[in-house]
């Protein structure tokens, strides 16, 4: 059995070399593990920086019409916004995706009177549970109605992933991004609040997750 170390002539006792060559070994790889790790930490930073960058930081303004409106739900401004770009003819039908049991188009025009003829129209809902159901049922309402363009309504730090997914099941549909911010961060900024940088933060790495999906299930995403 190969021993560990061996004397020297000044009676030191030395690593053997294969003993060395194993420590070198596991430092190198120890070195390429701490690599990896800050490369992947510097690509997460600059990724990070890149959302919030794009997240918009203005409410929606749309300065032209689409064949569609689409309201993803989370907010009760959403659904409000999203009924008067309908009523200001910006849209031909809206679609509210993702919402609630209790919400129906009686309840909607009880808590917006003032549109109640639109609801009644040209106003479509669905119950999906999450940002995927939602462009897949957008994708089924746009197809049905043959829709070319929609009007994209959700809250600003949602945008990214909304339009990332909805944009993966309708490649050629053009999409016109209409954010929604809540009242907190029109006060103040994200990083000053702890719940909202939660919020950015949560959502930046949902984003990640679903752009690893369609990356290695192209086919699964966009037929599902």
């Amino acid at each position: 059995m190969e021993e560990a170390a061996h004397i020297d002539s000044e009676g030191m006792t030395q690593p053997l070399p294969a003993a060395r060559a194993r420590r070198r070994l596991l430092r190198r790889i120890g070195m390429s593990w701490l690599f990896a790790c800050s490369a992947a930490a510097v690509g997460l930073a600059a990724g990070f920086t890149w959302f919030v960058w794009n997240v918009p930081v203005e409410e929606g303004r749309v300065e032209q019409s689409a064949d569609g409106i689409v309201a993803l739900t989370g907010g009760a401004s959403r659904i409000a916004d999203a009924i008067e770009l309908l009523a200001s003819g910006r849209g031909q039908r809206l679609l509210i995706s993702g919402a609630y049991r209790a919400t129906n188009a009686h309840e909607i025009s009880r808590l917006n009177p003032e549109f109640g003829k639109w609801v009644r129209c040209c106003v479509d809902i669905d119950r999906s549970i999450n940002t995927l159901g939602n462009a897949i049922e957008i994708k089924r309402w746009a197809q049905q109605n043959r829709f070319r363009s929609l009007i994209v309504v959700t809250s600003n730090y949602h945008m990214p992933r909304a339009l990332a997914e909805i944009a993966h099941q309708l490649p050629d549909i053009a999409l016109l991004p209409f954010p929604v911010i809540a009242k907190r961060q029109r006060l103040e900024p994200w990083w000053a609040n702890s719940a909202t940088a939660r919020l950015m933060l949560s959502e930046y790495v949902k984003l990640i997750f679903a752009r690893l999906r369609m990356e290695l299930y192209p086919a699964a995403s966009a037929n599902g």
